[in-house]
């Protein structure tokens, strides 16, 4: 019995600016702190290899002072929303209602919600009142694909099933306003907002490329690297500068045994599905791909349209792949990196 992705679907908030829209906010943010430093920050921005984001919330909103609760609010708020826009959508995409769905996985880390998404979801779509749930909130930019894993593992084991995977972020709503560390402010160049949904399916006629393996690796001793503090003031990002250096180190580990399992070399694969992490970590993962004569260019554009969305990022580049690949037999390989540190690996056969 195979299990194959049907249907993604993206859903962009409603606010959006480009980088150099955004830069006179920056300005008025770091006004009283020492030239030098200003030069440097406006350098990441225009250097972070986006071009423009999308939010929850307008510019001017993302800069003023409000206090946590106001920020989770209006993330409670919107993240609702967005979640069921993009859930409709691949709905569409796979000729689908919400009833036919038998288990939704809701993917989020950055904001706090309870009841979680997924309960929202199914009272607003009025979905099956037996649909199993599985809430995933701790896993950052893996969760995209570790909702996959979880949902193959349970339509391997249920027969003429589907499952929903909605990622949704807004690491906008995390900015630290009172902060100029490096950190929040390569975190405020690089992220942006989104959501987007998943159709996974176990029915033997349904069609889109088939899940032939999954895997997850767990990195030692590396919690550090990437992750959140809970302040008062909301979510601080951890971003340890380490992250593409580290990556790369532990690359052969990563994906040489794994293709190796499907009897496969990186060269036999034909799509690179990657979520891009941010410019240094694309650039990595370039370098080490490149002389392959392979590309990770959906990877570097969705980083350019929308910046890194978390969660959703990778399942926005597995979009553009969905949307254009109709070769029979093309095998593409999903990977995303996050907290714990993990990284964690797909692998679609068209």
């Amino acid at each position: 019995m195979s299990v194959k992705i049907t249907a993604v679907a993206k859903q962009l908030p409603k606010y959006t600016r480009s980088t150099k829209d955004i830069l006179p906010y920056v300005m008025d943010w770091m006004s009283g702190q020492e030239m030098r430093f200003q030069r440097k920050v406006l350098k990441i921005f225009e250097n972070a290899g986006v071009d423009q984001r999308y939010s929850i919330m307008d510019a001017q909103e993302v800069f003023q002072s409000t206090s946590f609760e106001d920020k989770n609010d209006i993330y409670s708020r919107e993240v609702i929303k967005l979640a069921e826009s993009a859930l409709q959508k691949s709905l569409t995409k796979a000729k689908l209602q919400p009833k036919d769905i038998d288990f939704i996985i809701t993917v989020s880390c950055t904001g706090i919600l309870i009841p979680s998404l997924d309960a929202y979801l199914i009272n607003r779509l009025k979905m099956k009142q037996d649909i199993v749930r599985l809430p995933v909130t701790e896993m950052g930019c893996v969760a995209g694909v570790s909702g996959i894993i979880y949902a193959k593992n349970f339509l391997k084991a249920n027969p003429n099933k589907r499952a929903a995977v909605i990622a949704v972020e807004s690491p906008t709503a995390t900015f630290q306003l009172e902060d100029y560390s490096m950190v929040n402010i390569v975190s405020a160049a690089i992220f942006g907002d989104g959501a987007a949904s998943v159709i996974v399916s176990s029915y033997e006629d349904e069609e889109g490329p088939e899940i032939i393996d999954e895997a997850m690796y767990h990195f030692y001793n590396a919690e550090h690297l990437m992750g959140f503090k809970l302040r008062n003031t909301g979510l601080e990002m951890v971003l340890d500068k380490a992250v593409p250096e580290t990556i790369a180190e532990h690359f052969p580990q990563i994906l040489t045994p794994f293709l190796a399992h499907n009897n496969l070399m990186i060269e036999d694969v034909d799509h690179l599905i990657f979520h891009p992490g941010g410019k240094k970590i694309v650039q990595t993962v370039e370098d080490l791909f490149g002389a392959l004569g392979k590309n990770v260019d959906d990877t570097k554009e969705v980083l350019r349209l929308y910046g890194n969305m978390s969660s959703a990022t990778v399942l926005y580049v597995l979009e553009r792949f969905m949307d254009r690949i109709n070769s029979k037999g093309d095998i593409g390989l999903m990977l995303s990196f996050g907290p714990g540190f993990s990284a964690q690996r797909i692998l679609l056969k068209w």
